[in-house]
């Protein structure tokens, strides 16, 4: 059965030179997702958009402009992280 995760090294539709899909600012949940693989447990009343800049940035395969980030985005990447770990 193939891996549901597409962060997976072990996704078959991802290339052995490419172990991620590219990530840009727009794609919201997959960087939550990716966040949350890599940040597992964080506490995010710990967090602040500058912590969420840096490990977005930070994360294999993203490849956007770091100079496209702003406040909205950051936010908007935050929240659907908190809502994620989160769920009502």
């Amino acid at each position: 059965m193939a891996s549901s995760d597409p962060y997976s090294p072990t996704n078959p539709e991802l290339s052995d030179e490419k172990a991620f899909p590219p990530l840009f600012w727009e794609d919201t949940y997959a960087i939550v997702l990716a966040l949350i693989q890599e940040h597992p447990g964080v506490d995010l009343e710990n967090v602040s958009l500058g912590m969420v800049y840096t490990w977005t940035v930070d994360l294999p395969g993203f490849e956007d402009d770091r100079e496209l980030a702003n406040e909205g985005i950051l936010a908007s990447i935050y929240q659907e992280w908190y809502e994620e770990v989160n769920p009502i």
